[in-house]
């Protein structure tokens, strides 16, 4: 079940942010809305595309992938699991 699969993919994300990893504020404050969007996403359960979110989460892989490329792994794992799950 790919929600399963994306909610496994946000607890690793969260387990990545717990380690403390050098982040700004600001790239925190950015992550922890995307992860709350995607627990939406998630909890709504529907197949609405959701244009938006998925856009979120790429502009995070392109900011994270220079200097935090494991979380930036992780959030093109949830880009994939979406498009998968039709978001």
């Amino acid at each position: 079940m790919p929600a399963r699969e994306l909610q496994e993919q946000l607890n690793t994300l969260r387990e990545q942010l717990d380690q403390n990893p050098p982040l700004t504020e600001e790239e925190r404050v950015h992550l922890n809305e995307l992860m709350s969007q995607i627990q939406s996403q998630i909890a709504l359960e529907t197949t609405t595309q959701d244009n938006n979110l998925a856009d979120g989460v790429n502009l995070a892989v392109e900011r994270f992938e220079v200097e935090h490329p494991t979380i930036a792994g992780t959030l093109r794992n949830i880009v994939q699991t979406l498009g998968n799950i039709g978001i």
